[in-house]
């Protein structure tokens, strides 16, 4: 099985042929339209089989699978202590396993922002993840880390791993987080300006892929400020 998570940067309804020339069977999009609230036929017509979450009918996080995959949504809260958290997916593919896509977002947050919307998502319901798959944009990375915030993106990546759930590019590639040699994400679309900050996190059952692969900035860059993450199980 072949699933892409890809940040559109917005107006996906005129970016899903793009992405579909990877001929994934799953693609976790972000920043990407509600289908159901779009006049664009086309892309209501490739949306056939999705999730979607979003505030807005024009900005969210959709999961798109074909038509002979089953996506089942799992009832797992978006909420910590009463606040909402944003944005995280989850589902059951095939009732196989799980699959968790996700946007992290800074939601208004004086302190939680970013990683800390998914440190507050890890503290309701990680103990619901099993044999999982984890995708998105994480807006993160080590290099952010802050010595006297229990919070980090460190801290994250320790308790994914208490279960065995590890980054699939620094386990394939041998680096360490925070010193990666390819970025995801180009500020502003400056090539001048690198972050890896998109990932895939999996358990133990996944860390033997047919592939993983991050596409190259060339192919992207025009349509985006973040290029799609490959994984094939």
């Amino acid at each position: 099985m072949k699933i892409v998570s890809w940040n559109c940067n917005g107006a996906f309804r005129r970016k899903f042929e793009y992405i579909s020339k990877l001929n994934a069977d799953i693609y976790i999009i972000q920043e990407c339209e509600d289908p159901t609230q779009s006049n664009h036929f086309g892309y209501m017509e490739w949306s056939s089989n999705y999730l979607w979450i979003g505030d807005s009918k024009n900005k969210g996080l959709g999961i798109f699978a074909k038509p002979e995959i089953e996506i089942t949504p799992l009832d797992w809260p978006n909420t910590f202590r009463d606040h909402s958290v944003k944005y995280f997916l989850p589902c059951v593919v095939n009732k196989e396993f799980q699959l968790l896509g996700v946007w992290a977002h800074g939601n208004k947050s004086p302190n939680f922002g970013y990683i800390g919307q998914f440190w507050k998502y890890l503290q309701t319901n990680f103990e619901l993840f099993d044999k999982i798959i984890i995708a998105g944009d994480f807006n993160s990375n080590a290099i952010w880390d802050e010595w006297d915030r229990w919070w980090n993106h460190t801290d994250v990546l320790n308790t994914l791993q208490k279960k065995g759930i590890l980054s699939l590019y620094h386990l394939m590639r041998g680096e360490e987080q925070g010193k990666e040699f390819t970025p995801t994400f180009f500020l502003q679309k400056n090539p001048g300006k690198p972050y890896h900050i998109d990932y895939f996190f999996a358990s133990e059952d996944f860390h033997a892929p047919k592939q993983f692969q991050i596409e190259p900035h060339e192919k992207w860059i025009r349509i985006s400020d973040h290029v799609p993450l490959v994984l094939e199980t």
